[in-house]
């Protein structure tokens, strides 16, 4: 059986057509201290039967302890990970600014065989990020996303220079 999970990616527009998107890194003692390939679009399991966008909503609110900004969603698609999950990704533009974040918690015994259970926050931090910062942070199985939000809006997004330009890129 699938483990299906669903997310939003929020993106917004700087000055000078520079895209954000909204990315959090993951908590626990796997990925503390880390910043390469280590944060995610936020996201979360659902079970069959249940509204992906309802679930990508529900989960947004758990991890980074606010609501999902209300917002024109739009279906990025389906996306699958190297573990075999599939992340149905919904995006929207908004210029979300929580107060801050505060994240549920999971419970994992750590260190590892010592018997001690601790709980850990499932993100540890989130803020927006650049399309080139985003690119080194996302686990890289959720590079796919990004890619497909660059497809949904278009030529130029999050990429200042015009085509003929120096700067632009047309890959």
């Amino acid at each position: 059986m699938t483990v299906r999970s669903a997310g939003i990616l929020l993106y917004r527009l700087r000055p000078a057509s520079q895209l954000e998107l909204w990315i959090a890194r993951m908590g626990g003692p796997y990925w503390a201290g880390k910043t390469a390939h280590a944060w995610s679009v936020p996201k979360g399991e659902y079970p069959a039967g249940e509204d992906p966008l309802a679930a990508a909503r529900r989960e947004f609110a758990e991890e980074i302890g606010t609501p999902a900004p209300d917002a024109d969603y739009h279906r990025l698609g389906d996306f699958r990970q190297p573990s075999g999950k599939v992340i149905t990704v919904y995006t929207a533009e908004s210029d979300f600014q929580p107060e801050r974040i505060v994240s549920n918690t999971f419970a994992l015994e750590w260190p590892k065989g010592s018997g001690t259970i601790r709980s850990f926050p499932e993100i540890d931090r989130a803020e927006w990020s650049t399309e080139a910062e985003a690119r080194v942070r996302l686990v890289k199985g959720q590079l796919p996303i990004l890619d497909a939000l660059l497809r949904h809006l278009g030529p130029g997004a999050g990429n200042p220079a015009q085509p003929g330009q120096p700067g632009h890129d047309t890959n």
